[in-house]
């Protein structure tokens, strides 16, 4: 199997999702490199002992650490689960890093149905994607 990068952050009022999917999961992350925001990894550390790199906290550049990372396609997926119906001072990242995700061809997981899909897929073991994303493939209007 491939060792993927995955990045993991949940927003405050899903953090408790989070650490039961993580921690269900564990088996599984366990064989790959994982990064998550401060506040996140530091509680997944804690209550997993999973080994998780820790980047700022997403209001903090946590966020935009995980954007440039996908820029720089380090990131084979990303589980993000976020809040949509608490106001988060920094939307305007999470907005960018979702963008970005998608732009690059990055699997996102949203809640922990689609993170069960994701982790669970016969893709999510298989090889690494070859090819990338080239300014020449980016329209501009």
């Amino acid at each position: 199997m491939d060792k993927k990068t995955v990045v993991l952050v949940a927003h405050d009022a899903k953090k408790k999702d989070m650490l039961e999917w993580a921690g269900y999961n564990k088996g599984s992350l366990s064989s790959h490199n994982l990064y998550s925001t401060k506040n996140t990894g530091t509680a997944i550390n804690r209550e997993t002992g999973l080994q998780v790199n820790l980047l700022k906290s997403g209001p903090l550049g946590g966020d935009s650490q995980i954007g440039t990372m996908i820029v720089e396609e380090k990131v084979d997926a990303l589980i993000f689960f976020w809040d949509p119906l608490s106001p988060q001072p920094h939307d305007v990242d999470v907005k960018a890093l979702l963008r970005l995700a998608v732009l690059y061809d990055v699997p996102i997981a949203c809640n922990r149905a689609t993170a069960d899909y994701l982790i669970s897929s016969p893709l999510f073991v298989r090889e690494k994607k070859v090819g990338s994303v080239s300014d020449t493939n980016i329209l501009y209007e």
